[in-house]
């Protein structure tokens, strides 16, 4: 049986979770997309001030860091310094859930492209806030218990890799008066069983790099190619000849992928285009081999065009960057020995790592302070249970589907709960 210091705490002060309930169907109906996240930005400070009205709180308040990020400081005596972390952006998706509370929201994306697009919560950032809130007034009505300082960090745009560097650079830590850390916490939902946590130290989350790659050719009619130099044959050589990074140049017991997410290439049948673009994506869970990957993707494509006569150089454009997460041993280990007090059975602490990727460790990492990141299950119990007796667990909704879709309950609990315990685990009174 689970035996925790905190069971008993939270029990007493875990709030009544039906208007939090209430509030993640707002969010999910009105997702923003990354570095527009205005009204979300806007209905968060308005729960915070809420908070602090009821329960007579102290925490400062700090909005419009890194444009739409926000922060509350909760400064109760003294001891450790613990930022909790919840992104807030949605993603460019038609949701195709068929919820009641299903958002059909179409917004500019005026910092990117300006062109309107579907937008879904479609990653559970809808849950992070939502968790993050009831955490938030947990912890305040168990003030009694803990000693120390509490950061509640709201970042945008992780989904573009570009919130948590926003807020750094627009000096979250300096100009903006946040308190360092001792240490970051955060987590994710995930099509995992609804009711448990997940948890590993070490690599978490990939790194993620990707990249748009510009191959120059020379255009003519498709019917004198001796003419012509195709970037499409060029191009096509470099889609085949990357695979082989991962399968002839990275150990098999290493984990990497490289996918090559689009190949654009003229306008009609008879045209040899003069340009083609490639969008690649390289995922790795270590330092040495993300290079080992970068430095191959560089030296292939440039071979290639050399020997397909490429009329110049080949264009690299970064799109995004996103680290390694790499949950630190002791800060892993203290907060999973919380987890499996509180939560017994339902706390994994031998998940494999996840290959999608996460910039949160940059909140820690840009001033040398150690993280941990875990996961909570968001998919139906029973369905689980039952998909995993058939097999077909690789049926799921996973995140960024247009068909994600967690159940709202025990996944809030549960987040709720994870937040406060791992903030517990630090300033908790023992």
């Amino acid at each position: 049986m689970p035996d925790s210091p905190f069971s008993s705490l939270l029990s007493q002060h875990l709030p009544d979770l039906h208007s939090y309930e209430e509030l993640y169907k707002h969010f999910h109906r009105n997702p923003e997309i990354s570095t527009l996240e205005t009204e979300t930005s806007a209905r968060i400070t308005s729960e915070l001030q809420k908070l602090n009205s009821q329960h007579n709180s102290p925490i400062e308040i700090k909005t419009n860091i890194g444009r739409t990020g926000l922060i509350g400081i909760h400064r109760n005596g003294a001891g450790p310094t613990i930022l909790l972390r919840a992104d807030i952006d949605g993603l460019p998706i038609l949701e195709k859930t068929g919820l009641p509370y299903a958002s059909s929201k179409r917004m500019m994306d005026t910092h990117l492209d300006n062109i309107e697009k579907p937008t879904m919560h479609a990653c559970g950032h809808d849950f992070h806030i939502t968790c993050m809130l009831g955490a938030i007034e947990t912890l305040l009505a168990c003030a009694h218990a803990w000693s120390g300082t509490l950061i509640y960090l709201f970042q945008p745009a992780e989904e573009r890799g570009a919130g948590a560097r926003m807020m750094l650079d627009d000096g979250l830590y300096t100009t903006h008066g946040c308190p360092e850390p001792d240490v970051c916490l955060g987590q994710h939902v995930f099509p995992f069983k609804a009711g448990h946590v997940y948890s590993c130290a070490g690599p978490t989350m990939s790194a993620a790099d990707s990249y748009r790659i510009t191959i120059y050719g020379r255009g003519g009619h498709g019917s004198m190619p001796h003419r012509c130099i195709d970037p499409v044959v060029i191009a096509s050589h470099i889609v085949v000849r990357l695979q082989t990074l991962v399968s002839r140049e990275v150990p098999p017991d290493e984990t990497a992928v490289l996918t090559v997410g689009s190949l654009r290439a003229g306008e009609t049948v008879n045209v040899i285009a003069d340009e083609a673009v490639l969008q690649i994506n390289i995922r790795s869970v270590s330092e040495y081999w993300r290079k080992v990957l970068l430095d191959g993707l560089k030296r292939t494509v440039n071979a290639e065009c050399e020997a397909g006569r490429a009329v110049k150089e080949a264009k690299f454009e970064k799109l995004n960057e996103f680290p390694l997460c790499d949950n630190d041993e002791a800060v892993t280990r203290k907060v999973e020995e919380s987890f499996t007090g509180y939560f017994g059975e339902r706390h994994d602490p031998t998940m494999k790592p996840v290959l999608g990727s996460e910039d949160f460790g940059w909140l820690g990492s840009d001033i040398g302070k150690p993280y941990m990141f875990w996961f909570f299950g968001g998919f139906d119990p029973d369905e689980h249970d039952q998909r995993v007796k058939d097999g077909t667990t690789n049926e799921i909704p996973v995140n960024h589907s247009p068909f994600f879709a967690p159940v709202i309950q025990p996944t809030l609990k549960t987040g709720v709960e994870a937040m406060a315990v791992a903030a517990l685990t630090f300033v908790g009174k023992k």
